[in-house]
């Protein structure tokens, strides 16, 4: 640390204290050559979590936006904010757990849909709608057909 009055590049700590919000240190030093005192303060650096747009931009990850899109996926359906709650903090965490501290949005939508399709149905083609930018309504049909096979799938067929 360079002394703020003589240059000097030695120091030492005499009293180190966490800031009253918690998020930066506090050193009282005092320089080795003209033993004046001074303060510094030390903080985190903290690179943001980033997702990279369907066009390659990249933007800060925000909860906001999820839960602002699950919340328009599940309007008027009955499911619990808790669960959504949960599908925001899932696809959180999967971001946070990424190595190089970005996503992509197309990998984040296929976690959402995936917890969305076991959740509820509805709300999963409302989110699958917007996201998988459906050009059509055929489209749009052959994914509700999807979505009755593997309901019919499970359940036998009465003759």
């Amino acid at each position: 640390m360079k002394c703020p009055f003589c240059g000097f590049l030695e120091d030492k700590v005499v009293d180190s204290r966490e800031s009253r919000d918690g998020d930066a240190i506090r050193r009282r030093r005092e320089c080795l050559k003209c033993e004046r005192r001074f303060t510094s303060y030390e903080r985190i650096d903290e690179i943001p979590y980033m997702v990279i747009k369907k066009d390659g931009r990249r933007e800060t990850f925000d909860r906001s936006k999820v839960m602002a899109g699950l919340l328009r996926a599940c309007e008027k359906r009955p499911v619990p904010s808790a669960k959504l709650d949960n599908i925001v903090n899932a696809v959180e965490k999967y971001v946070q757990e990424s190595a190089e501290r970005e996503r992509p949005t197309s990998k984040i939508g296929e976690v959402i849909m995936r917890r969305l399709k076991e959740l509820d149905k509805v709300a999963y083609v409302r989110f699958a709608s917007v996201y998988l930018e459906f050009e059509d309504v055929s489209e749009f049909m052959n994914e509700l057909k999807n979505l009755v096979r593997a309901r019919s799938g499970g359940i036998a067929k009465r003759v």
